[in-house]
């Protein structure tokens, strides 16, 4: 079970998606956080309300120039940069009969580009998502979910996440858990986890 934001997607740097967004599109992100985020995004990221359904109505008060569906279309793309040395890793580990799936807290929209226009569903079994249970990571619900839509047992599945709470969570669900941070190898960062033998995909 592999995160998303932090771990398969990074960004270059350090920097956030909108870094650039106030220049690009004449939004200042920090508005954007105030008037959008802060105030909607709960709902949208647990499946109980629509992202253009909030958006629309704060651009139009905000950023009238601006679509929901154009800043949606520039913050996918913008948060797309996809750790690809970690992927080949994951990619050899999925070739040695390793099952992977994706455990992220996402809204419906970007779940969706993040799984087809992106190709992750090339690279992963099946993906887990926040709007789609009605619950996130750290929620014990969220784990919880996962285990009864895989069949599978805490004891079989092992997260890497670089929340430490979500590490913290999964532990306490009786899952395994490892931290990620991008400065150890995959093979190195599950060394010594009680899945079967994780070092030997690297050998």
């Amino acid at each position: 079970m592999v995160d998303v934001d932090g771990v398969v997607v990074r960004h270059p740097a350090g920097r956030r998606w909108d870094h650039a967004m106030e220049a690009d599109l004449g939004l200042d992100p920090d508005l954007l956080q105030q008037r959008f985020f802060a105030a909607h995004f709960r709902d949208i990221i647990t499946g109980r309300a629509d992202l253009h359904d909030r958006l629309a109505p704060v651009l139009a008060e905000i950023a009238p120039h601006l679509t929901s569906q154009a800043l949606a279309d520039y913050w996918f793309a913008q948060d797309a940069h996809l750790d690809l040395a970690l992927l080949d890793d994951l990619a050899r580990l999925r070739a040695s009969g390793a099952r992977l799936h994706l455990a992220t807290v996402q809204e419906h929209h970007r779940a969706r580009y993040l799984w087809e226009t992106l190709g992750l569903k090339d690279r992963f079994d099946a993906i887990h998502y926040a709007a789609d249970y009605g619950v996130g990571k750290p929620d014990p619900a969220f784990f919880r979910a996962v285990e009864q839509r895989t069949g599978l047992p805490a004891s079989d599945l092992l997260l890497i996440d670089d929340s430490a709470r979500n590490v913290e969570s999964a532990r306490a669900c009786g899952w395994s858990a490892v931290l990620w941070d991008g400065t150890q190898t995959l093979s190195e960062v599950l060394g010594g986890q009680r899945h079967p033998n994780p070092s030997s995909y690297f050998e």
